[in-house]
């Protein structure tokens, strides 16, 4: 079975782990480090920026 490729890039992931505050766990331990609450509040967050992002090109049309 092949492991799905992320679609955040690490860097980004990163950015949301420090504004979350576990990124010091990250370095630590790596992503599997983390708690399951920690990576879906990172995924939240993720998703509010994208809706964000896509809001603004839409009123920009």
């Amino acid at each position: 079975m092949s492991r799905r490729r992320g679609v955040m890039s690490e860097q980004f992931k990163e950015e949301l782990a420090r504004e979350l505050g576990f990124y010091d766990t990250v370095q630590k331990e790596g992503w599997g480090g983390i708690r399951s609450r920690d990576a879906g509040n990172m995924v939240k967050r993720a998703v509010e920026i994208a809706e964000r992002q896509l809001a603004e090109q839409e009123g920009s049309k």
